[in-house]
Parts: structure tokens; sequence; C-alpha cells
């Protein structure tokens, strides 16, 4: 069998392999992140919503991110009905077209070998595994960027604009997936080909301004469609104050996220401590992180190895893309002030799979160099410390996991520096046991994320953390948070309102206008893994029996079948009643839609039947339209008791 033949064979591996691993037992979350199931199940039954990526099929109001995600979601939900398969299948697929990308893109600066190893370390990745197992937009952004970086690749090999319009082209699309993160990879894919791009600089200059044109066409198609539609017979712009999605782009989900000034969020200092180490900390350290000092480490390695190449050397300027990726990424992350969650840093996984598949086997190749082996060795070495570390912070996980790897890893790293000194087939098994030591924790924590059911707005990968409930402000944030039953940096209380994950009924409005959280069990309340609770603002609500059948009764009659405040506790009765539930003030029920008097108009037409409060509170400055409503409609209509649940009935006329 032919060299060629036996990596044609590994890769068809790797693949099936990844496809295991994101397939099976892909339903045992449910509707995993009801917010986006809601939107897709609005998807699957109107194009309108489809389009403009509405939360619910009477088109009120949008999810608060651009909708290509959703297009996956609602197609296949169409194809093959709505289930909790369907909806998570495209994410699953998204994940394994992301190691074949990767693959290809490494194996073309770097080699075969180091092409299969940086799509094993991306398929291993815990954060990774969560990610393609659920249905945030995250796994679409990946694809997406990879497919970037695959064509600035192509285009420094070649030198031909239309891998750059490609490059273009797919991170204008990331951008339709989840707006101002995609942009993160672009100083690493403009300088590189500015600087390694095969044509003379005045060419090179031209070639990415064609790029960035097709970014902006792909992009800007979608905006430009939804600033120029009239707002009077399209969905309010969800996560916006102004129904306008240059402000969502460009506010709540833009440099508000940097600077934490994201108006009608949660906010307010909520997401742990900013610093240099926060993808290290409790709360990161265990998504993406196993491989991150090995991954600097061989950056470092690979640049020293190259530096006296030519300008357009391919292996160098591998090493410049995915070492811009990660550490422009990285940085960004660990600095923002606003709205960040863990998984977020499976963005970080590509780069870390490219730079580790791409300079392991660079140092393998000149290991003649005192240098490279003993860079190969403080490598492993340091992996395996690093493993150490993040599997103590789990201690009930695996105990003896932490020890073995330690030892193998200080037992191999020893064996790579004295490498020269043995056979070669004494070096290749060195080499493929610090591989193998280097990949045993993020390995176990990504089987463990697998087989464990993921639901709410925030979830995270591999077990626990000890459950330390450090003070706000403190390392240890995020999933320990969450199992003391406190927000990321320590918030129990938001807005005057109580928060937790445990199951309150009622759901009413309260006197003053103010919202109670409930109307139902929240589903994956509570719980670390399901968010850290606060009740029917992330997590969605699942209504009794007895509660259905009521709201099920001439659903068909009405433009939607119930109101609520805040799209995730809207999210369970839509995807219960599979008929359209009305999320008044979006995602955190501080959005500025409906009015009052629209409202009222609403139920004067007798569009809308029921009414529940609960689920949303104003933050940092949004709109207080959805306490207005709340408080109309209780001093204005009668209240009845359903399955421990307050109800309103809109259609019987005010008092």
């Amino acid at each position: 069998m032919t060299r060629t033949h036996r990596h044609r064979l590994a890769l068809a591996a790797l693949l099936a392999a990844t496809a295991l691993l994101y397939l099976v037992g892909l339903s045992q979350s449910g509707w995993a992140n009801a917010y986006y199931s809601a939107a897709a199940q609005a998807a699957g039954q109107s194009w309108k919503a489809f389009l403009f990526g509405s939360f619910d099929s009477s088109n009120f109001i949008t999810v608060d991110k651009t909708p290509a995600s959703l297009w996956l979601m609602g197609l296949s939900v169409r194809a093959f009905g709505l289930s909790s398969f369907s909806l998570l299948l495209p994410q699953a697929l998204c994940g394994v077209g992301s190691v074949a990308l990767l693959y290809a893109a490494v194996r073309r600066w770097s080699g075969q070998t180091a092409g299969l190893v940086a799509g094993a370390v991306l398929a291993l990745t815990p954060v990774a595994v969560l990610m393609f197992r659920f249905n945030n937009p995250d796994a679409l952004l990946v694809l997406l960027l990879v497919a970037g970086a695959y064509g600035v690749t192509r285009a420094v090999q070649s030198g031909q604009t239309r891998w750059l319009a490609l490059a273009g082209s797919a991170v204008g699309f990331a951008f339709l997936t989840k707006m101002l993160q995609a942009f993160l990879v672009l100083p690493a894919f403009g300088l590189v080909y500015l600087f390694a791009g095969p044509p003379k600089l005045a060419k090179r200059i031209g070639q990415l301004a064609i790029a960035l044109a097709a970014m902006v066409v792909s992009a800007g198609w979608w905006v430009a469609l939804v600033e120029l539609w009239p707002a009077s017979s399209r969905p309010y712009v969800g996560g916006s104050q102004t129904n306008s999605v240059l402000e969502l782009a460009l506010g709540y989900n833009g440099l508000g996220r940097l600077t934490g000034e994201e108006i009608g969020s949660v906010g307010g200092g909520r997401w742990g401590e900013a610093g240099l180490l926060r993808m290290f900390n409790g709360s990161y350290g265990g998504q993406a992180s196993w491989l991150i000092p090995a991954a600097l480490i061989l950056l470092v390695g690979g640049l020293w190895a190259t530096a006296r190449r030519g300008r357009t050397d391919l292996l160098r300027a591998g090493f410049l893309l995915w070492g811009g990726w990660l550490l422009t990424t990285a940085l960004v992350f660990s600095f923002m002030e606003g709205i960040i969650h863990e998984y977020y840093t499976v963005a970080l996984a590509p780069a870390i799979g490219a730079l580790i598949g791409g300079g392991s086997v660079l140092l393998w190749r000149i290991r003649r160099l005192p240098w490279a082996r003993v860079a190969g060795g403080v490598t492993v070495a340091v992996t395996g410390w690093w493993a150490y570390v993040l599997l103590g912070r789990s201690p009930d996980f695996l105990p003896w996991l932490r020890w073995a790897v330690l030892f193998a890893a200080l037992v191999l790293a020893i064996g790579l520096v004295a490498a020269q000194l043995a056979p070669r087939w004494t070096q290749r098994a060195v080499a493929l046991g610090g591989l193998v030591v280097a990949l045993a924790g993020p390995t176990a924590f990504a089987l463990q994320t697998a087989a464990t059911a993921h639901t709410g707005s925030i979830v995270t990968a591999g077990p626990g953390l000890a459950p330390t409930c450090q003070p706000p402000g403190g390392t240890a944030q995020g999933r320990a948070a969450g199992r003391c039953g406190q927000m990321p940096g320590g918030g129990q209380r938001l807005g005057g309102m109580s928060q937790g994950g445990g199951t309150r009924p009622g759901g009413g409005a309260v006197p003053g206008g103010g919202l109670r959280q409930g109307g139902g069990t929240a589903q994956g309340g509570g719980t670390a893994r399901g968010g850290g609770g606060m009740g029917g603002l992330l997590n969605a609500t699942a209504p009794s029996a007895e509660l259905k059948a009521a709201l099920a009764q001439d659903a068909g009659r009405y433009t939607w079948v119930l109101a609520t405040v805040g799209a995730n506790n809207a999210a369970g009765y839509q995807l219960a009643l599979q008929q359209p539930v009305m999320a008044i003030g979006g995602f955190n029920g501080s959005d500025a839609a409906p009015s009052l008097e629209q409202f009222q108009q609403w139920v004067a037409e007798g569009k809308v039947h029921y009414f529940l409060g609960g689920g949303g509170f104003q933050a940092n400055g949004g709109s207080r339209v959805a306490s207005q409503i709340a408080a109309w409609v209780s001093s204005s209509f009668e209240a009845k008791t359903v399955g421990g649940v307050t109800l309103y009935d809109l259609s019987a006329g005010a008092r």
C-alpha cells in the first residue's frame, strides 16, 4: 500500500470517527437551545420567517442574530420534519465539514500528516464537540471561517484572485451567522496575503480590495434587504432598540461586546474578570485551552525555523495565518468587557489544531537539530502539566488520568530530547506517544461531553468543576458559579427580579408592573450544564399537559396563540404547541417591541389569545415596554390559573 493510500484511509477513518462522535445520541439534548429551535420551527412553517430569521411564524420579531444558521436548520426541518435530530443534524455536519476543510488547508502548507493531526485536534476539542452537537450559530461560523482560511492558503500558494474572493465570501456569510465575531480573522487573512502573496505589491492590494468587495456583497445583501424593507411589513429586529440591523451589528452584537455597553442586555459585569489569562481560568480553561500552550510553543518554533526563507514561503505563511487567527481571537476574548460565554472559544479550535499539526510535523522533520528536539520535549512536558492542572479542576472525573498523563508526558519529553540516540522506529513510537498523551485529556472531556445532554442558552463542555463558590471577580467563574446558583460573575438578583433555576409556577404580572420569572418548569435551569439557572430568561419552559390543552384550544383562530415576555419563556410554548407565540421584548424582554399601543390594537383585533407574564427584565438601559404591557394586562383582564400558571384570556374582553 502506497503512502498516499495510507493517508486516504487515515483521512476516511478520521472523518468517520468524527461523524460518529458528533452524531451518535444526538437527540439526547432535546430542543437544546430552544430559542433557536423555536426560530427554526418558524422557518419550517413560513418562508418569510425563514428569510428574516423570525422567532415566530407570524413574524413579530427576529432572533438577535443574523439568520444563516437558522437557514440550515429551517431547511432540515422542512426536509425531515421538526425533531431534535433534524434541528441538530446541520451542526454535526458542519463539524465533519470543518474537520475535512481544516485537513485540506493544513495539508497545503505542511503535508498530509500535519493535516490529519490538525483535524484530530479540532474534532476532539471539548468545546468543539459541544458546539457541533448543539444548535447555536457557532458551528456554521467555524465551518465558514475555516473555508475562508482555506481560500487564503490557496491564494498564497497560487496568487489567484478567485481564492481570495472565495475567502472574502466565506467571511461575509460568517457575518450572516454571528455578525462581527466573523471579522476577528480578517487581520490574519489580510496581512498574510499582503506579505506572502506571489504577485507584486500593487496587484496584491488590488486583489485584497476584490476580496473585501466580495465580503461586503455576501454579507451586505441581507443587511440591505432588511434595512430597505418597509418596517411595517417585516418583523422587528430582535436585540436592537431602534428596529435596525446596523444597530444590532454595531451595538449589542458588536462594539458593545467589547466595551460592555450593550443596551438592553443582561450586561452589568456578570461575565467574569477580563484579563490576559482568561482563556486559562476555571471557567474557560477546560473548553479549548488544553493545547494552547503547545500551539504557542510550536508557533514560535515554526517561525524561527522558517525565518530565513523567502517572502512567499508557504510553510511560514501557514504559521503566520493560523498564529494570527489564534492570537487575535484569544486576545479579543480575553479582554472584552461585554457578554462572553465559554462556548465562544470554539473559534480558537481550528487555529490550535493547525498549529499543533504543522508545528509538530515540522519539529519531527528537523529533529536532527538539538533545539528542535528540546522544543518538542518542552512542548510535550508543558502539555502534560497543563492537562494535569485542568483535570485537577474536576477531581471526581477520572482522578487517575491526570497522574498518568503527567508521568507519561515527562517520560516522553525526555525520550524526545534524546531521540537521536534511539533507532528510527523508537523515535516514531515516542513521537506518536507524545501525540496520544497530548490528546488524552481533551479526548476524555470530549467523550464526556458527547455522552451528556445539554440544554439552555449557556452551555459548557466537560464535567463540572469543584463548587468553589468564589465571590464576583474571582477566577472560578462560569460552571462553578452555576453550581452555586449564581450567574457568571456572581449576580443572583437582576433588575429587581428574583432569578434562579427552580420551578416557579405563576408567571403573571406582579403589582406595579414588574415581571416575575416562571410560567412552567425551566428546562436546564439550576445546573451548570444547562446554564446556571435564570429561569425563563435563559432557559425554555415546558408547559403542563393541562396548560398545553388550554392553549391549543381554537389556536388556529389567532395570529398568536400566546404572548409572553422574553423569547426563551415563549420558546418552550411555541415548540410544544407548534403555533406562533409572541415574545414581547425579544430575548431579554428589553427590546422596544411591540409598543403598548400596538399590543392594545392587536388585542382589540382579536389577534392574541392569551397572555402569560415572566421571562424578561429591563437591563442596561433597555426598553420598559414589557413592564407597561404586563401592567396593562394585569389591570385590564381577569386572571385564571391553569396547570399552576396564571393566564389572562385577552379574547374575553377587558374588565
